[in-house]
């Protein structure tokens, strides 16, 4: 199944990481352009200044020196260099170039000429050179060079600055969009939670506080949930009206084979298929009202009351029967269940261990993990055979006719337990020795305070 918080999150995350990397893209390369432009730019102003400094001083090489005085040229190999060739070939240059010297031009044009070359100590560096005209109409050619170690060291600060600015703007940006999920999906996440507590209290959803783009579907569940709670209405009271149209008919046939049965006639085997009849019957009653019953909605029963009840009544049969019968459960417990269909089948169950159980019966309820009650009854009987235990759960299967009965009452409480989102399983338990049935029932949520 699709997110659609997964989807918007991960789509505003892409958005936001394109932008992000295109900006830093665009960003990036337009200032180490201008690194670089602003590199050129202060290489010409020193080779503008060389170049008067020649035509100022052309005719004294100390004088050269000293007019172009920048403290840089002054310290060995500090990166910024100088070189003048005069026309005999005598080469004039900086401090700090120490012993080395600038490759010397390779053609003699007028024109400036930019270029990358191996400078002293193999280092890269960036010259300008020129052919000028000094004072007496020789030709010299003056050379300014630069080391393009500062200029790359300050291209990976800019990146680095770059990186981290970008960073810390990704990391708001996908908090943003984070937000801005949050936010248009809270109408959503409302209408979730809002639509379990009004289907609980039998109410519709309020139109008029969800945004207008949700206020169509709002209505479209209003008008399901009505019509669904109708359906179930009209589900329950057919099959009430069912059942007490057939009852009637069936006292009647009762009642004629008790008549005939005081008067000597061998009715026993039409009597034992009307028991079975009534009991097919009120399992398929009851499989109708649990299906007309919405496992999720709001039907609860409060343990306290149903399994205080059903104490009472079976610490009564049992003493009758000269048998034991006790019960323990935790206090406060719910289920998600009809509590008359809870106490059909724990009277089914709990009537089945009592008929069964040499001596005694015991009842335990408690809430275990993933949001379930178990609910156990054990007896001391004979139990099931391993084998036998899954014909217990099926329709009409008696398993042992020494007893009376119909052998349904197994099946139903199956029905009814799994119309519930719930679970029975059958074993034989380890401290009785007979049969034990423990049922896991969904908790239903506490009570809401209205």
């Amino acid at each position: 199944m699709t997110s659609l918080r997964a989807r918007a999150v991960t789509g505003g995350i892409l958005w936001t990481v394109a932008i992000i990397v295109l900006g830093l893209a665009g960003v990036s390369s337009y200032l180490s352009s201008q690194t670089q432009a602003r590199f050129i730019e202060v290489l010409e102003t020193r080779h503008a200044q060389a170049i008067v400094a020649v035509s100022n001083n052309s005719d004294s090489a100390s004088d050269l020196v000293a007019a172009i005085g920048d403290l840089a040229y002054q310290v060995p190999f500090s990166g910024q260099y100088w070189q003048v060739e005069t026309d005999t070939g005598t080469i004039i240059r900086s401090p700090s170039l120490d012993k080395d010297q600038l490759p010397r031009p390779r053609i003699r044009i007028q024109e400036r000429q930019m270029r990358e070359i191996a400078g002293p100590n193999g280092e890269s560096v960036f010259t300008i050179g020129q052919w000028v005209t000094v004072s007496d109409g020789a030709t010299w050619h003056v050379q300014v060079a630069s080391s393009l170690r500062s200029f790359e060291e300050d291209q990976v600060v800019l990146r680095n600055t770059l990186l981290t600015a970008f960073a810390f703007v990704s990391f708001i940006g996908v908090l943003g969009a984070l937000t801005q999920v949050a936010v248009v999906l809270q109408p959503l996440n409302k209408l979730r939670h809002e639509v379990t507590g009004r289907w609980e209290k039998d109410d519709r959803l309020e139109v008029q506080s969800y945004p207008i783009e949700v206020a169509p579907l709002v209505n479209d569940i209003n008008t399901l949930m009505e019509r669904n709670r109708d359906i179930m209405r009209r589900s329950r009271r057919q099959a009430a009206d069912l059942a007490h149209a057939i009852k009637t008919p069936s006292a009647i046939m009762r009642n004629e084979l008790d008549n005939l049965m005081t008067q000597g006639a061998d009715v026993q085997d039409a009597v034992d298929a009307l028991d079975r009849l009534d009991a097919q019957l009120k399992r398929s009653f009851a499989r109708m009202r649990a299906d007309g019953t919405d496992a999720s909605t709001g039907v609860v029963t409060e343990l306290d009351t149903a399994l205080g009840r059903m104490e009472r009544a079976f610490n009564a049969l049992a003493r009758n029967e000269s048998k034991t019968f006790s019960a323990s459960f935790t206090a406060g417990l719910r289920v998600r269940m009809d509590q008359s269909d809870f106490e059909e089948v724990l009277g089914n169950l709990l009537d089945n261990a009592l008929k069964w159980a040499a001596s005694e019966v015991r009842l335990h309820a408690e809430e275990c993990a993933a949001g379930q009650i178990m609910i156990t009854i054990a007896d001391d009987g004979p139990g099931i055979a391993q084998e036998e235990i899954a014909k217990a759960t099926e329709s009409g299967q008696r398993l042992d006719t020494s007893k009376p009965g119909t052998g349904l009452g197994l099946a139903i409480a199956h029905d009814l337990i799994h119309a519930y989102g719930g679970d029975i399983q059958l074993a034989k338990d380890d401290a009785l020795g007979g049969l034990k049935v423990q049922m896991r029932l969904p908790v239903a949520s506490a009570k809401r305070a209205d």
